[in-house]
């Protein structure tokens, strides 16, 4: 439930606001009557999306209990980790001109005088962000059906997807409403450190699972096992994985891949935040 929280809470803000700033604008400019076509892009994204999240997990779901649904899981683990990366750091670079870029395709669009434009703007913003999660979505389902009480699980995990949505929306509405009072940085920085912690772990799992494929042969002895205390189908024992990246046999290659990450990652975004550009990102 937490993992899919954050990462709807996440992508949701970022996709609803780049989709409030887009609205703010047009309202702005007197171009309400524009608003139409922002949301029917919105509205053909979510469709895509739902689309192609549900058609991959059928697909996936043939191969259950085979090395190809394994292959599939570390692939998704590898690329949700570098989704998670990537945006992250995007985010923090390109938060304080997004509004002007947005603001710079707008005018774009309506000086073509179609009202396509807009459409395909907003479905560009949101469609990135819903892959994104999609990916991330799949991810977590595919750790989560490891544990005992797989159904319990996928059913947390989809209340916290809502629960996650339904903030972001809000604090949207707020944007919309507040246009550029809001300053952002501090949620996003902090939130960029949490979802770096949910990477490590996803690189961590892509590594258990290419050692039982026998394809990664080294570091395979297990630094402990602490499943006597805490097992990872626990409750405490889930949570702690999908927060933390936590497993109670973790082999030296997890625990390499897992440190390296974190400190590497997590470091370069600190420092990224306290050089002189990124000291003042307010968004208008």
């Amino acid at each position: 439930m937490i993992p899919t929280f954050v990462i709807f809470l996440r992508e949701g803000i970022e996709a609803s606001m780049i989709v409030a700033m887009l609205l703010s604008y047009l309202s702005r400019i007197n171009k309400r009557e524009h608003f139409r076509d922002v949301y029917l892009g919105v509205a053909a994204a979510f469709v895509l999306i739902v689309l192609g999240g549900v058609g991959a997990y059928i697909l996936i779901k043939q191969y259950d209990g085979s090395n190809v649904q394994t292959y599939f899981e570390t692939t998704t683990y590898l690329i949700a980790a570098g989704f998670l990366t990537w945006m992250t750091f995007w985010m923090h670079k390109h938060a304080r001109t997004m509004a002007k870029e947005l603001q710079s395709r707008s005018d774009l669009a309506l000086s073509k005088g179609t009202r396509l434009g807009l459409g395909v703007l907003s479905f560009q913003a949101v469609g990135r962000e819903g892959l994104e999660t999609m990916v991330f979505t799949l991810a977590i389902v595919f750790a989560s059906q490891r544990q005992a009480q797989a159904p319990v699980h996928g059913t947390l995990l989809l209340i916290g997807g809502a629960l996650g949505l339904i903030v972001a929306f809000v604090i949207a509405f707020f944007i919309y409403r507040l246009g550029a009072k809001i300053n952002l940085k501090i949620f996003f920085r902090v939130l960029g450190i949490v979802l770096m912690f949910f990477a490590a772990g996803l690189l961590a799992d892509a590594v258990e699972n290419l050692q039982q494929l026998g394809w990664l042969s080294i570091g395979t002895h297990v630094m402990w096992n602490s499943s006597g205390a805490i097992t990872e189908s626990s409750n405490i024992g889930d949570i702690l994985h999908s927060m933390l990246g936590y497993a109670d046999h973790p082999t030296i290659m997890q625990g390499v891949v897992y440190v390296t990450y974190v400190v590497v990652s997590v470091s370069a975004f600190v420092a990224m935040g306290r050089s002189p550009r990124t000291t003042k990102r307010t968004l208008h």
